[in-house]
């Protein structure tokens, strides 16, 4: 019997040696979740037998350490969640290894060819939130668009003179006019243009916005403004239309809001100048934010969303199957998976450029792995000395 047990013993042993091996040998993985084995005595009714493995478990819930690449596509989950991964079979896979990049057709892929899951976005650029399907990065340039809306907000100054009746506006003549600002703009073919506002104080709360595009008097309009006694705008209260002819390009229609602007008794000053549309970009890499939102980026600066990619949790991760170290697969005691985007709810936040270390203490492994060599030992010794006792008892006989 002490033969068998001390065998059992080491059996069990050698299990775990294995599972403390492997931790080592992976203490550098990406992602990869350290082994334990878990033990369980033996009885044959009140019978000792030994000892035996019950599981070898992984500690797929403890995170590692998120330490940054530089490269832009390498991914880590700062909080709970999986990468959700399918391969060429159809399978569906979790992962916490974010080792990430693109193939030929622009998908975006593991280094083990799997394909990357999330919510694509349609032609018109729009998130189709109800599908889940592999995230692609188009390859194309962007073309150039058109600028349409300008957003502006400015303090006019309350103590500026107001210009007399017959003081004529004209652009070329600074004594006409109060202040002015240039904003950028872009027409069809994505060509640079130039809409300059004039602002002339008519009265008291009012003044009058001259738009004057290129410096073309030809294509010049205006914009009564006016403003209420505590100096907020009165007037107008939605946008201005611009318009103007642009040789070779379609016509600009700007639509100028002057949401949020003031006249206080207060420099000039300018707090809002956004206007939509750019020229046209070769495509210069990805980026992919907290929320999982994926973008291309383009050599004019823009960027194109292309998808948002989901993550998974599950009601008991640790019941999920390994596939390898760092990929599992569903099981009935994990549970269906539950997906859902960065930064929402029990999910983690997308930390790009950066991997997420193997969770592995290589201090507790080591000291494990001395720990069961002397158990080893121990075990050895109790099968040689049972050894001697039964050669003398041999002998005497």
């Amino acid at each position: 019997m002490s033969f068998n047990i001390a065998t059992s013993g080491l059996n069990a042993i050698t299990q775990q040696l294995n599972a403390i091996s492997n931790n080592i040998a992976n203490s550098g993985t990406t992602g990869y979740k350290s082994m334990r084995a878990e033990f369980a005595s033996l009885y044959a009714g009140s019978n000792p037998l030994g000892v035996g493995v019950t599981n070898v478990s992984q500690s797929i819930s403890s995170g590692g350490n998120i330490a940054s690449t530089g490269r832009s596509l390498d991914l880590a989950i700062n909080g709970n969640g999986f990468f959700v991964v399918r391969d060429s079979n159809g399978s569906t896979t979790y992962t916490r290894a974010g080792y990430f990049g693109t193939d030929s057709n622009g998908y975006l892929v593991n280094n083990a060819g799997g394909k990357l899951q999330g919510y694509p976005v349609d032609a018109s650029g729009n998130l189709q939130t109800g599908t889940v399907g592999d995230l692609q990065i188009n390859a194309s340039g962007l073309p150039a668009k058109a600028t349409s809306t300008i957003d502006f907000a400015a303090n006019l100054d309350a103590r500026e003179e107001a210009k007399a009746a017959d003081n004529v506006f004209n652009p070329d003549d600074s004594s006409t006019f109060n202040k002015s600002y240039t904003t950028q703009v872009y027409d069809s073919l994505g060509r640079e243009h130039t809409v300059t506002q004039y602002f002339v104080k008519t009265g008291e709360n009012e003044w009058t916005a001259h738009y004057v595009v290129d410096g073309d008097k030809e294509n010049s309009s205006s914009q009564e403004l006016t403003f209420d006694t505590n100096g907020q705008l009165a007037s107008p209260t939605g946008a201005v239309s611009i318009n103007a002819t642009i040789s070779g390009a379609e016509p600009l229609e700007l639509k100028m809001s002057y949401a949020g602007s003031s006249q206080y008794g207060s420099d000039f000053s300018v707090t809002t100048n956004k206007a939509d549309g750019y020229k046209s970009g070769e495509r210069t890499g990805q980026q992919i934010d907290e929320d999982g939102m994926v973008y291309a980026t383009y050599s004019n600066g823009q960027r194109l969303l292309q998808g948002q990619m989901v993550l998974a949790n599950f009601t008991n991760p640790d019941g999920l199957s390994a596939i390898d170290g760092t990929a599992w697969e569903q099981t009935n005691s994990s549970g269906a998976p539950l997906l859902g985007t960065p930064k929402s709810g029990m999910y983690g936040q997308i930390t790009a450029a950066a991997l997420e270390s193997s969770n592995v203490d290589l201090t507790t492994e080591l000291v494990g792995l001395m720990s069961a060599q002397r158990n080893y030992q121990a075990n050895t010794k109790v099968i040689s000395t049972n050894d001697q006792m039964m050669n003398s008892l041999f002998q005497a006989l």
